[in-house]
């Protein structure tokens, strides 16, 4: 399993989150397992978002595509989004 954080602006969160929720299938078919939304405390259109992907060369097809370029562009994302691949260690308690 591969694990993915993304950190992007975004211009509006609720028409953000409206294209978000209408690429769920896409995700899906490319590999995405799901993950956790987040937004920074401070700043709503801060959008930081932790997916599961079934392999991080169907992560990175997925990353390189001109669908997921249109995608981000009619969400109203600004800027260039940062990727992060990481690799978990262990869980935790307090």
């Amino acid at each position: 399993m591969t694990h993915l954080i993304v950190i992007h602006k975004i211009q509006d969160y609720a028409s953000w989150k409206q294209v978000f929720d209408e690429h769920e299938t896409t995700r899906a078919d490319a590999g995405s397992k799901g993950g956790s939304l987040y937004r920074k405390s401070d700043d709503p259109n801060d959008i930081v978002l932790t997916f599961e992907w079934d392999s991080r060369e169907n992560a990175e097809a997925f990353l390189k595509s001109d669908n997921l370029r249109e995608i981000m562009e009619k969400a109203g994302v600004v800027g260039q989004p940062e990727f992060i691949f990481v690799d978990k260690l262990e869980d935790f308690q307090s």
